[in-house]
């Protein structure tokens, strides 16, 4: 497993971990965003959504990303956290209004925002890439 330890300061409600994904590495990275939740006193509901919404990102960056740098990062404010995913690639994930069922893939960022209470994707101004998060209640 290659990381880089960028930011980990629990005590500040910010998690942060630059890594180079790889498809068989991302049940770490979901065991360590509930880590991270249940730290902060997390509901259940809260921690699943997480490690489902940590496996959706990390795969697309596996699938999807020609160079599989990214940076995790939780953050919480209030009783909000944030799961956000910064990525090398300018192309913006297409969530449709509703996904085609019977395809193969396609439906994880759908299904993703209809459980979140918010969701998005913006290009980044700074670097060359792109963020995909997730936004949920901690409690």
């Amino acid at each position: 497993m290659t990381t880089t330890s960028v930011r980990a300061t629990y005590d500040q409600h910010v998690y942060g971990q630059s890594l180079i994904v790889n498809a068989t590495e991302i049940a770490h990275w979901r065991r360590a965003a509930a880590e991270v939740l249940l730290r902060w006193g997390a509901h259940d509901q809260a921690v699943e959504l997480v490690r489902l919404g940590v496996s959706e990102l990390l795969s697309n960056v596996a699938k999807h990303v020609d160079h599989p740098r990214c940076y995790l990062r939780i953050t919480r404010i209030g009783k909000r956290v944030t799961v956000q995913v910064f990525d090398r690639s300018r192309r913006l994930p297409r969530v449709d209004a509703e996904p085609d069922w019977e395809a193969e893939s396609g439906r994880g960022l759908w299904m993703l925002r209809e459980m979140a209470a918010a969701f998005g994707t913006e290009l980044t101004e700074r670097c060359d890439g792109k963020i995909v998060w997730f936004s949920c209640d901690l409690v």
